[in-house]
């Protein structure tokens, strides 16, 4: 499904400084999964919502192109760059080797941490303690998580589910041990099912660098997306992200002493 989202006035007067090239002019098609809040999801009317919206149409404004969000499921977003069916992604995609083989990234715009959203009955309280035979660890397909967990936990019996939601709900239901997924999601699920769930935030790995994936060889792209990325930066449009979708998840992570998504 093809969503459009008309660009507005959202960036500071942060505009790029090559627009004249008419091409410029053509739809920016960006995929991302709208299945993800705060970053990516629908508001109740059902058009895209979040963090990497807002980002999107701001990207859009800079090159002076209107925006076009396509909705594509996590395991098609790669395949719908080399495709051509979008332009970029940018959907909380964290920058990987195995990625970069196949598409470019840019620099970095946010950092990540893996946690783990654990059932409130599982004497699971470090990472480590999942490694063990009849332990059951759900991961999202093709994430991070689950690359962690298939690496490191050869142990335990690992389930690739399609969507958070579903792993989310086994660990609530006891048929899972534990959910493998950035902190700021595990802490938003335990915020949402304290009675079931205990988060275990600490982390256990090295950070993860988000990037926007443009298909292998777009230089020209990536480098205005990379000159979008230091000037958003600079004009305080990460900051203004956070006090519009993540203000109280600052506060914990501040508190928490845990470093902070976009720092």
């Amino acid at each position: 499904m093809l969503i459009i989202v008309v660009s507005g006035s959202m960036l500071m007067g942060c505009t790029s400084q090559s627009k004249s090239n008419e091409s410029d002019k053509k739809p920016l098609i960006v995929g991302m999964e709208l299945a993800y809040p705060p970053f990516e999801t629908k508001d109740d009317q059902g058009n895209p919502s979040g963090v990497s919206v807002d980002l999107a149409v701001a990207l859009g404004e800079y090159l002076g192109r209107p925006v076009q969000i396509e909705n594509v499921n996590w395991d098609g977003l790669i395949p719908s760059l080399q495709t051509g069916k979008v332009d970029v992604v940018i959907s909380s995609m964290t920058i990987t080797d195995e990625r970069q083989k196949v598409v470019d990234f840019s620099i970095p715009y946010a950092h990540s941490y893996l946690g783990l959203l654990v059932n409130k009955n599982s004497n699971v309280n470090q990472v480590e303690d999942l490694n063990q035979a009849g332990k059951i660890v759900d991961v999202k397909k093709g994430t991070t998580g689950n690359i962690y967990a298939t690496k490191n936990l050869s142990n335990a019996t690992i389930n690739a589910l399609s969507s958070e939601n579903a792993c989310v709900t086994e660990v609530t239901q006891g048929k899972a041990d534990a959910f493998i997924y950035d902190q700021l999601t595990i802490y938003r699920q335990n915020q949402l099912n304290p009675d079931t769930t205990k988060a275990i935030l600490i982390p256990f790995q090295d950070s993860e660098s988000w990037g926007m994936a443009v298909n292998k060889g777009n230089d020209e792209l990536l480098t205005q997306i990379n000159s979008f990325i230091e000037t958003y930066k600079a004009q305080g449009g990460f900051a203004e992200l956070t006090d519009k979708y993540l203000k109280a998840e600052k506060q914990t992570f501040d508190t928490l002493g845990f470093p902070w998504f976009f720092d």
